[in-house]
């Protein structure tokens, strides 16, 4: 697709709330977005058709095993090649599975990481998931 995003790499690991969300937007700005999504939840669908989910229209998807070590590798590969990463996970949790900002900007010091969380980072309510209202 072109537009004004064309040529912009970005990786979106798949989740709920804002992240997807900003994902389809970049998307519908022309931007190469690859979705990465848990293993069994990747259908090869007919590209022709809307996707099932409307957030997830404009973009491919993979899907991999993040709590293994070769899933974490291809994540990691897919990051070197790319201009912005995107993530919903809670506080703590991208760290744990190999694909925190320390990994992901050790291996592409250009990369843009976007963090989006209901509660941020770090006080009292960040451990809590985020759900609809707390993320406007």
């Amino acid at each position: 697709m072109s537009g004004p995003l064309n040529g912009i790499k970005i990786v979106e690991i798949a989740g709920i709330g804002p992240a997807p969300f900003a994902a389809m937007m970049l998307a519908d700005l022309g931007a190469d977005i690859v979705r990465v999504d848990r293993a069994g939840n990747v259908s090869g669908g007919d590209p022709a058709l809307p996707p099932g989910d409307l957030l997830t229209r404009g973009r491919r998807s993979i899907g991999v095993d993040l709590k293994s070590a070769a899933g974490v590798e291809v994540v990691l590969d897919l990051i070197e090649q790319a201009d912005g990463f995107l993530e919903g996970f809670r506080p703590g949790v991208a760290e744990r599975l190999g694909i925190g900002p320390d990994e992901a900007l050790a291996r592409n010091p250009k990369l843009v990481y976007g963090r989006m969380t209901g509660w941020g980072q770090d006080g009292p309510y960040a451990p809590m998931a985020g759900h609809d209202i707390n993320y406007i």
